[in-house]
C-alpha cells in the first residue's frame, strides 16, 4: 500500500505507524533528539533537522505529513520556514516557541501553521495536538477526494466510463477557443453503431451494454493522451482530436473502425457476433460556431450510413453557411 492509499483510508483504519512521517526542526540538540525519540516511540517515522535550511533540503527529497518547528532557528526562522512550506510543499506545520509574549496564536496561524505549542514542551500535549492536526489533515484530504470523485462522476458516462455529452460541449468550446487563438488544427469524429437497435432487439439490452462498454474501451486504446472521447448519447460517440488535421483524423477514424469491427461478442453460446460503426470526420474551420462544427461531423456520419455503413466519411471544413455534404465514404 502506498502513502496516497494510506491517506485515503477511513479514519478508523488509520494507525500511528511508520507510514506517517514527521519532520522536527530544532537547533537545540538537547530538545531535538529527545523529541525525535518520543515521536518515534509514539509510532511515527521521525526525522530531525537542526536548521530551516536543512529542513528545506530534506523536504525537497521526502514528503512529510507534519513539520514541527521551533521559531528561533537562525538565519531563517520558523515562521519563514512555515511560509515556505505552505507555498511550496504539502505538509502541515506545528510551531513551537518559548517567547509567548512575542508571538501570538494569530501570528502563527496567519503564516499557515496548523497549531502553536509553547515551550517548555509537554510531550503528551504535543502528541495530542499532533494527532488532532493529522486527523484534520485526513478529513481535509477525504473531502478533497470525495469532491474530485463527485466532479468526475458529473462529467463521466457511468456505463462506458467515457466523458458524457455535457462535458463534450464544455471541452469543445475550450478546444475551439485554443484553435482560434493559436491557429492549431482541431478535428472532430462522430461515430454511430450500425444497426444497434436490431442488436438490442435480438439479444437484449444487457448484451447491448456490453457492446457499448467494449467500444468505449476500444476507442480509448486508439487515442493519444491529448485526445478525448465522449458518449454523445445512446449508441453515438464523439472524439476530439486537438493538434490534428483532417487527413490524420481520417487515419485515426480508420484505426478505430477496424479495431471495433474486429471485436467479437458472444450474446448467445456459440454465437459470435461483430458490430461496426459509421463515422463522420471533419476539421474545424477557424471562427465557426460549435453548432456548425458538430453538424458537419453529423452530416458526414450520415453520409457513411447512407453509403453502406462501416465507413469513414470526411466533410471539408467551412463557415456557418457551409451546407455542403460529405465526401464519398472511405471503406
Amino acid at each position: 500500500m502506498n502513502r496516497t492509499e494510506s491517506r485515503e483510508r477511513p479514519l478508523h483504519e488509520q494507525h500511528g505507524d511508520q507510514e506517517t512521517r514527521i519532520l522536527i526542526v530544532e537547533d537545540n540538540e538537547g530538545i531535538r533528539l529527545p523529541l525525535k525519540e518520543y515521536i518515534e516511540l509514539s509510532g511515527y517515522h521521525a526525522t530531525a533537522a537542526a536548521s530551516a535550511e536543512e529542513a528545506i533540503n530534506i523536504l525537497k527529497d521526502e514528503n512529510f505529513e507534519v513539520v514541527i518547528t521551533d521559531i528561533m532557528l537562525g538565519e531563517m526562522d520558523g515562521l519563514e520556514l512555515t511560509d515556505h512550506i505552505k507555498k511550496n510543499m504539502d505538509s502541515d506545520v506545528i510551531v513551537m516557541t518559548g517567547y509567548s509574549d512575542d508571538y501570538s496564536y494569530e501570528d502563527v496561524i496567519n503564516k499557515g501553521a496548523s497549531d502553536l505549542v509553547f515551550k517548555p514542551v509537554r510531550y503528551k500535549e504535543l502528541l495530542l495536538r499532533l494527532k488532532r492536526v493529522l486527523r484534520e489533515r485526513q478529513l481535509t484530504q477525504d473531502r478533497i477526494f470525495m469532491l474530485k470523485r463527485v466532479q468526475k462522476l458529473a462529467i463521466t458516462d457511468g456505463l462506458t466510463k467515457l466523458y458524457n455529452s455535457r462535458h463534450f460541449y464544455s471541452q469543445l468550446e475550450q478546444e475551439m477557443d485554443r484553435s482560434n487563438r493559436y491557429h492549431h488544427p482541431l478535428s472532430l469524429l462522430l461515430l454511430d453503431i450500425d444497426d444497434f437497435k436490431v442488436f438490442n432487439d435480438t439479444y437484449g439490452h444487457l448484451e447491448g451494454d456490453k457492446v457499448l462498454v467494449k467500444i468505449g474501451t476500444t476507442i480509448r486504446e486508439c487515442l493519444r493522451t491529448i485526445d478525448s472521447a465522449y458518449r454523445y448519447g445512446g449508441e453515438e460517440f464523439t472524439i476530439l482530436l486537438p493538434e490534428t488535421g483532417g487527413s490524420e483524423a481520417i487515419k485515426v477514424s480508420e484505426r478505430i473502425r477496424v479495431s471495433i469491427s474486429e471485436c467479437v461478442f458472444h450474446p448467445l453460446p456459440d454465437t459470435p457476433v461483430s458490430v461496426t460503426v459509421s463515422t463522420g470526420v471533419t476539421q474545424y474551420a477557424l471562427g465557426e460556431s460549435a453548432a456548425s462544427f458538430v453538424k458537419r461531423a453529423d452530416n458526414a456520419m450520415y453520409g457513411s450510413k447512407n453509403s453502406g455503413k462501416n465507413k469513414v466519411s470526411f466533410a471539408e471544413g467551412g463557415t456557418d453557411q457551409d451546407e455542403s455534404g460529405p465526401e464519398e465514404g472511405i471503406a
